[in-house]
Order: C-alpha cells, then structure tokens, then sequence
C-alpha cells in the first residue's frame, strides 16, 4: 500500500462504511466480495471490515496478526474460523493465492514475518483474556454508519492499532 490510508489512522473519525470505500480503492488487488458466492462473500466482507476497524494493510504481517485479533477480541473465534476455513469457497482463496505466488512464496512470507509478530501477540493475547464485550464478526452490518474512533472504543481496540 503505498498512501496511508485513513482508516489506518488510530483515532479516525470516518465511518466504517468510508473506512471500507478507502481500504477498496486502496487495494484493488483484493477480491470484490460481490463477485463471490453469497456464503464466501459475507465472510470476505468480514474479514475486509476488520482490517479497516484495526487498522490493518494488506501485508503478510497485518494478515497474520488479524486473525488472532478476531479470534481474541471478535466474536469469530478460533473455533469458528475453522468451520468457515471448510467452506469450498474459501478454499478456492488460498488456492488462488498459491497459484499466484507459489507455496514456497507463502511459507517464505509467512517465516519471515513471525519473529517481528511473536512479540506483538504473546501480550495481546494476555491483554485480550475474559473480554466480555466482543466484536461482531459477521453482522457488522449496525456498526457501518458509526465513526472507527467510536467503534474502537466502545471494543476496547485502540491498543492494538499501531499508528
């Protein structure tokens, strides 16, 4: 990602749904969630609205460190990503990115990036323990006309917003 997108920004005031036109126009390399089956799609989707309510590019490093924050502070958990990862369609994504870049490239990429990540994880994880109030995964729906500032706030996420 070449600009720093707003959205990016820890105390941004634009909306989710402003926050998700940007992280789009800023990636156009990320598959439209329209273009997928419906099931897939609001999954993709999901996942695209995290990256914008952490705070997160597109990078192997933001992409390893999202999921454990939907595991640890959303209500997708661990167990829950599992069922989803089943799905057919999701497996045509990481085909996709195999095809793409090579297993090789993805192991590589992965490896590279999980000694700066470790120490960034070990006290999230310990900061995340007995949340009570948990991000909603897949009906982000009520949150899209609602500012990220207010958002991060209210799911107790500035902390883990690096910007």
């Amino acid at each position: 990602m070449s600009q720093t997108a707003s959205y990016m920004d820890k105390t941004s005031t634009q909306t989710l749904r402003e926050g998700l036109a940007e992280y789009y126009a800023l990636n156009p390399h990320v598959t439209p969630p329209e273009t997928q089956p419906p099931e897939f799609a609001k999954i993709l989707q999901a996942h695209d609205v995290g990256h914008v309510i952490y705070g997160c590019d597109t990078g192997m490093y933001d992409e390893l460190k999202i999921l454990p924050l939907f595991w640890w502070t959303s209500d997708c958990t661990f167990q829950t990503y599992l069922k989803m990862k089943d799905s057919p369609a999701v497996d045509v994504m990481y085909d996709d990115l195999i095809r793409d870049k090579g297993l090789l490239w993805l192991y590589g990429a992965v490896l590279k990036v999980i000694p700066s990540l470790l120490p960034v994880l070990i006290p999230m994880w310990f900061k995340t323990r007995k949340r009570q109030k948990l991000l909603p995964f897949l009906e982000f729906e009520p949150l899209l006309d609602r500012s990220l500032l207010d958002i991060r706030q209210e799911f107790d996420l500035l902390q883990f917003i690096y910007s």
